[in-house]
């Protein structure tokens, strides 16, 4: 964190049943609104999912709010640092699903697929396998555009360009998957949480999800086995693995995404 960076940026979901989420809407929406934060808060009868900038207090005050509903107590935002707000508005949204994958049995709040926290991936991918002594391949989970701003070293990439494009891309490749210990990833866990779950169902037994996904990997280790940066939706694009702005990879994003738009 540089000395200027006096802006608090978060990233949380959570997969819980939420039948009041419209609600909710407006209550969190006036919360974060007299907080003077921006940014985004997705709900739906699935659960939570934020992105929220603004001065340290005023963050760390709406979460301690939010963790006041037994329901938030457990929220572990994951945090980040800029000299400004990366975000332009304060929305709050009620979605079909906080990530969108258009397969309804997967109910992540009724289960977890197993995790692996970033301490142990790097160990793994230090000594080539699991500790059972399997292989271990590293699946991202992310649309091709956030894949080429950065990735594990050797992950599986199928180039999808939206999440619902997963279910099919898995069952086309899965006999790939069979006999290795496959770690799911994405950029805070949220997709990977969904992917994992598919896969168990699709009957691959060595599943993991990467617990907090890539920007927990940055936070708790040297991001070892990592290259290039993390793509975020928000106005800085990229963050390094120290979590700061990777100012060449985040202007040749914000060069393509012009392009395409």
């Amino acid at each position: 964190m540089n000395t200027t960076d006096t802006v608090l940026n978060i990233s949380c979901y959570k997969f819980v049943p939420l039948p009041d989420a419209a609600a909710l809407r407006d209550v969190l929406h006036e919360r974060a609104v007299a907080a003077h934060l921006k940014g985004t808060i997705l709900l739906a009868e699935e659960g939570i999912n934020f992105f929220l900038a603004g001065p340290v207090d005023a963050v760390r005050g709406f979460v301690a709010q939010l963790r006041t509903d037994e329901r938030f107590a457990d929220l572990e935002p994951k945090e980040s640092w800029s000299a400004t707000v990366p975000f332009r508005k304060m929305l709050v949204k009620v979605k079909r699903e906080i990530i969108r994958m258009d397969h309804p049995t997967i109910r992540p709040a009724a289960g977890r697929a197993p995790s692996v926290d970033p301490a142990t991936l790097r160990r793994w991918l230090d000594q080539g396998h699991d500790d059972d002594g399997r292989e271990v391949v590293t699946l991202d989970t992310r649309n091709a555009f956030e894949v080429d701003a950065g990735t594990f070293d050797n992950a599986i990439d199928w180039r999808i360009d939206k999440f619902t494009e997963f279910p099919p891309a898995l069952r086309a490749h899965k006999s790939e998957l069979q006999d290795k210990t496959v770690v799911s990833f994405c950029t805070g866990g949220i997709r990977c949480e969904k992917a994992a779950i598919l896969m168990r169902e699709e009957g691959l037994p060595h599943v993991y999800q990467l617990e907090g996904g890539i920007l927990k990997y940055f936070e708790l280790t040297d991001g070892a086995h990592y290259h290039g940066g993390c793509f975020v939706f928000d106005e800085r694009r990229v963050l390094d693995t120290g979590l700061a702005i990777d100012t060449p990879t985040a202007a040749a994003a914000a060069t393509e995404g012009a392009i395409k738009s």
